[in-house]
């Protein structure tokens, strides 16, 4: 019998977390298929999953990256819904069984999202969450400008990726991002307005590809001037729709990168803040002095 969503974790030399986010996502839904796809792992991770029932295990023989490993897990389902878990986050409880609800109620609708709470180094909530505000329905032009959209909050509809294609695995990082952009050019989106995850938050010590900020910043410009705005409803909208979507893009970038350079200063991690600010000066370069100090006395 076809399962009513695939929950697909990609994972690498995590076996200690692994299982968390396994049984969370065993608990978000009635009818889940839980597919964790190994990324060439040199730990413990095979025994992990072949001691649970509830998993298929799928071990790449190489290091494909996360894009590479989600793609991988997607032609291996078979739902007609599809989630993503990051090993280290968890799905809360129901969570997914809500979203599909919604979602069928509303069969033009390409995906659904959710809040994130914020979770320390163990996954535990410890207050707050994102996004504070949940656009819905056409927010393909939201999209363009940031990505306010938690990857573990997401249930998105398999027959998308017919007319969409796999995630970009040349995204490094983004590549959620560049799949949220590409079904929001043509589907509505919807959005539930309560926590269905627990995100954990990147640390300069914890190996998350996130904690490079200034890699993902390259990476989305990169993206922004070379395929989203080339999408066909982002050429057919005209240039001066075109150039003020490049003006609200960099502007949120210059702003999100220069608070994050202000918050090393004040850390007194010098060679983090110079590397940020050696990276929006490159980007973004107009005033950034000024808005470095701004940004300094605010925090």
């Amino acid at each position: 019998m076809t399962p009513k969503i695939s929950a697909i974790i990609a994972t690498r030399n995590r076996c200690a977390v692994l299982p968390r986010a396994i049984e969370s996502a065993r608990c978000a839904g009635s009818d889940v298929e839980i597919i964790v796809v190994d990324d060439a792992s040199e730990d413990r991770t095979r025994e992990v999953c072949e001691a649970r029932a509830d998993v298929r295990y799928l071990r790449a023989r190489r290091r494909l990256g996360l894009g590479g490993a989600r793609n991988v897990g997607i032609v291996a389902s078979s739902a007609p819904y599809i989630s993503f878990l990051d090993d280290d986050d968890v799905r809360l409880p129901a969570s997914l069984d809500t979203q599909i609800e919604i979602l069928e109620a509303q069969p033009e609708a390409g995906m659904i999202y959710g809040r994130a709470l914020y979770g320390d180094e163990a996954c535990r909530s410890k207050g707050g969450f994102y996004p504070e505000q949940c656009p819905r329905g056409d927010i393909f032009w939201q999209l363009l400008s940031s990505n306010f959209i938690p990857c573990p909050t997401v249930v998105f509809r398999r027959a998308c990726l017919t007319r969409i294609g796999l995630l970009d695995e040349a995204a490094p990082g983004i590549e959620d991002w560049d799949l949220w952009v590409r079904i929001a050019e043509l589907y509505p989106v919807l959005a539930l307005e309560q926590a269905v995850a627990i995100w954990r938050q990147p640390t300069p010590a914890s190996g998350q590809f996130t904690s490079c900020s200034e890699r993902l910043h390259r990476e989305a410009r990169r993206l922004h001037r070379d395929k989203w705005l080339r999408l066909p409803r982002a050429f057919e909208a005209g240039s001066a729709r075109r150039r003020k979507a490049r003006r609200v893009f960099s502007d949120y970038a210059s702003r999100q990168m220069i608070w994050e350079a202000a918050g090393r200063m004040k850390d007194r991690r010098l060679t983090d803040f110079a590397r940020v600010a050696y990276a929006v000066a490159r980007m973004h370069p107009g005033g950034l002095g000024r808005q470095v100090v701004s940004a300094l006395r605010s925090r």
